[in-house]
């Protein structure tokens, strides 16, 4: 049995059964925890189960043993050969005792200016998903700065400490990209020790925006919501107070939590906190990008589109993606939304669209569309659902690695 005919299968299996124990869709949805529309495209075969703890509560509440649902389930593989470009570089730069060295060293007196160029050069790297440039450039930059903020005058020290952690954050937002979370997270660490000893909250508060997009790289929804929260809730009195970076930076930490609670099947809370999310992006104007966060009105639009793809509301998601111009976002932003517009087309099983969408993204970035976990099992997905795939799909799986694997008859 193929992928494709394996999930419309146990669709109708599961409409049966649901049927059969007199729920409604709305009521079988709350006893999972899940949107109706989550039902309704599970049981049409648009939306794959794709965890066990999910396919457990399903059988659970049918009353059925789960092996039912889960006999002759395909598997499909994504197995791309070697790893991201510039990713074990990134490992082995933050595994190095940089900081040792420059504590014990005789590092010479910084030019400031120049390494200030370099991190906006990292910056630039990283927005365009060059990351193995970005790992040249870090393999030296890394023990530069770390060397600079032990040598460099009292009156130099904040700011370099600040170009220390703009740095971190370049190397964490990589290696999120590419997979990566353990690395990404101690690239995190280290970013927030430094803007503490720059005495800079803002910069601390940019790091907990990192971090919560790495939590939700390792799909570890709770941490993403409470790192977040915790910290948009301390950013309140300074947002208040109307600084435009810090309304700007409480607005991006408000769209990491919308996407946690989508991630985590809270709908409501999800909207809620993309309201919130709105009216901070009014009080910024056309969009800023204070930490790289690139937040504004556009980006709130963005992150509409993404959440609502998360819930599995593809009409949504569809009906917004419309509306949205995202063209004067970063190239990294485009692909990011190219990729959550092609996961609305595939939940409503129009695979040409989303192998379009795709397309796109793919010529945006092409290291990223090779990188992400999420994009392998995206175009498996499209695999497995069409009987004969187009030449461009055939592409793009063999560039991804991508083959099907089935078993049972």
């Amino acid at each position: 049995m193929s992928n494709a005919d394996y999930e419309k299968a146990l669709g109708r299996k599961i409409a049966f059964h649901r049927k059969r124990r007199g729920l409604s869709q709305k009521e079988f949805a709350g006893l999972l925890g899940r949107s109706e529309a989550w039902v309704s495209q599970v049981e049409r075969g648009v939306r794959r189960i794709d965890r066990m703890t999910v396919l457990e509560k399903v059988a659970e509440v049918l009353d059925l043993p789960v092996g039912e649902l889960a006999a002759e389930a395909p598997i499909v593989a994504s197995v791309a050969e070697g790893e991201a470009p510039g990713a074990s570089r990134l490992r082995l730069v933050l595994s190095a005792a940089h900081s040792l060295k420059a504590i014990l060293g005789r590092p010479e007196p910084p030019d400031v200016p120049a390494l200030r160029a370099e991190v906006e050069r990292a910056w630039s790297l990283t927005h365009e998903g060059n990351y193995a440039d970005l790992a040249e450039l870090l393999e030296d930059l890394v023990p530069r700065l770390e060397s600079a903020t032990r040598a460099g005058t009292e009156a130099e020290r904040p700011e370099l400490f600040r170009l220390l952690a703009a740095m971190y954050h370049t190397c964490s937002a990589a290696l999120a990209n590419m997979g990566e979370p353990e690395a990404a997270w101690i690239a995190v660490d280290r970013s927030v020790v430094a803007a503490e000893r720059a005495g800079d909250p803002l910069l601390m508060a940019a790091g907990e925006f990192r971090l919560s997009i790495v939590f939700l790289g390792a799909r570890h929804y709770d941490q993403a919501a409470r790192v977040s929260g915790s910290a948009a809730e301390a950013l309140a009195p300074l947002a208040e107070d109307g600084g435009p970076e810090a309304v700007a930076l409480r607005g991006a930490l408000t769209l990491q939590r919308a996407v946690a609670a989508g991630r985590l099947n809270r709908a409501d809370e999800a909207y809620a906190h993309l309201r919130q999310a709105g009216e901070l992006a009014e009080r910024v104007g056309e969009g800023r990008n204070d930490y790289n966060t690139e937040f504004g009105p556009t980006n709130v639009a963005l992150h509409e589109v993404a959440v609502a793809v998360d819930l599995g509301d593809a009409g949504v998601a569809l009906r917004a993606a419309e509306n949205v111009d995202a063209s004067g976002l970063s190239p990294e932003r485009q692909a990011r939304f190219g990729i959550d517009v092609a996961k609305a087309h595939a939940q409503r099983r129009q695979v040409a669209e989303a192998v379009a969408a795709l397309a796109k993204a793919r010529e945006l970035l092409p290291e990223m569309f090779l990188a992400k976990p999420g994009v392998k099992q995206l175009v498996s997905d499209l695999v497995a659902m069409s009987p004969l795939p187009s030449d461009q799909l055939r592409e793009m799986a063999r560039e991804l690695g991508v083959h099907e694997m089935r078993t049972g008859t």
